[in-house]
């Protein structure tokens, strides 16, 4: 039988519907990317439109494929648990996802439609374990679940629970998997990844200092971390160990403190801007992304000003623009909408502005010698990625999954050129 996976939403998704197909796959099934007999979405529920388009994909997967089993999971599931759908076989929340291979065989059997989902958030942390990517040159490695921030409009908390972390021994032993069967480059997911270990005492870091000892591994990358867990601890293993890429996406949310503190982010902007500092002072031309959530409720022009200011101040890479998405059960939800029509303008503004300071970091490059990690080769030409997350086309047909020395030449939209030294 032909299974296919749909995945919505983030890393830590796609590393969960990598996990899920690998079982699929070792029980004799076919994994493909067209029709299938057996289709697994997992979902997100980050903001309104991921609800949303969770929902059209759903429904478009049952109106198109009727006898199909239809598994739906995630975090859309846990944000409304009265989903109904009936063309959907079976429904999960973010507990039992490795269950998925036996729940659909035994759907197989009985035809007997499941819908399991759980009162009780104070879960363990769900062991998955890859040994291959397929469509991924770079591997995912989930070793963190579960929030504990509570911030404001977010309501990721309550569709993934409590802080959670997978064991020391397993992440290594899986990093060293991946390794061995060939990848050069490690992204560590998580819900909340710099608060890793606070639930079976240690410490990212301290998780960090064990990896980089892998033999063979030549990069690592961190999907996100909060500028609250960028102690001096971690600041030192950066310091120490280039195998931790120059790239950090780093999430703002707001350049004002009044907003910061509505928000009830962890931090307000000097806290920031001297964090920043500091890993400037480590890494001058580290990449640093950011996330920034446009028109929060009861947010002022004056307090987008000051969002506008202070990241243009901060010099960021990229800029991750998205207008506030009210979510029912969270603190922001009760409080006073900014008018649609102004969020849309300030969201055309920011990204702007993102637009102007990522050409102004990419032209940094221009004349620069740097390593990219070929990704794919597509018209004779070579496509991948510096450490710093630098999109560089070579024309070439080089090897995938190969580290090459390239010159940079020219800047066309946000593609670097190069020539290969």
């Amino acid at each position: 039988m032909k299974v296919r996976a749909v995945n919505l939403g983030c890393k830590v998704n796609a590393y969960e519907v990598e996990y899920v197909l690998s079982l699929f796959k070792n029980h004799g099934y076919e994994i493909t990317n067209q029709k299938a007999d057996i289709y697994i979405v997992n979902t997100c529920s980050v903001t309104n439109q991921s609800d949303a388009k969770s929902r059209k994909e759903i429904n478009r997967i049952v109106r198109e494929n009727k006898d199909a089993v239809v598994v739906v999971m995630g975090c859309m599931i846990e944000a409304h648990k009265d989903y109904e759908n009936e063309g959907v076989s079976i429904i999960l929340g973010n507990k039992d996802k490795s269950k998925v291979l036996e729940l659909v065989e035994d759907y197989l059997k009985t035809h007997e439609k499941k819908k399991l989902l759980y009162k009780d958030f104070d879960l363990d942390f769900e062991d998955m374990f890859i040994e291959n990517m397929e469509s991924h040159t770079r591997a995912f490695v989930k070793i963190q679940d579960g929030c504990e921030n509570f911030c404001s409009y977010c309501i990721i908390p309550y569709t993934r629970g409590r802080q959670r972390s997978k064991k020391k021994e397993v992440v290594l032993k899986e990093i060293n998997c991946l390794v061995n069967n060939g990848y050069k480059e490690v992204v560590l997911t998580g819900i909340h990844t710099g608060h890793y270990g606070s639930d079976i005492e240690t410490t990212f870091p301290e998780l960090l200092k064990e990896i980089v000892k892998i033999k063979g591994l030549k990069r690592l990358r961190i999907s996100s971390i909060e500028i609250t867990e960028l102690n001096d601890d971690f600041l030192k293993v950066l310091e120490e160990n280039p195998i931790i890429v120059s790239h950090l996406h780093i999430p703002l949310q707001a350049g004002s403190d009044e907003v910061l503190k509505k928000m009830n982010r962890k931090y307000l902007t000097p806290y920031y801007r001297d964090k920043i500092k500091n890993i400037r002072k480590i890494r001058p031309d580290i990449s640093i992304t950011t996330d920034i959530i446009v028109g929060f409720p009861e947010e002022t022009d004056e307090n987008f000003k000051e969002t506008l200011d202070f990241a243009r101040e901060m010099e960021f890479a990229k800029i991750h623009v998205f207008p506030y998405s009210k979510r029912e059960g969270t603190k922001s939800a009760s409080m006073k909408e900014v008018p649609d029509n102004v969020k849309k303008e300030r969201v055309k503004q920011l990204i702007s502005l993102s637009n102007e300071l990522e050409i102004n970091y990419l032209k940094k490059f221009i004349d620069k010698e740097v390593e990219v990690l070929i990704e794919k080769v597509e018209d004779n030409k070579s496509i991948g990625h510096t450490g710093n997350y630098l999109k560089v086309i070579i024309d070439e047909e080089l090897e995938p999954n190969t580290l090459v020395k390239v010159k940079i030449k020219s800047l066309e939209n946000t593609n670097l050129k190069g020539v290969r030294v």
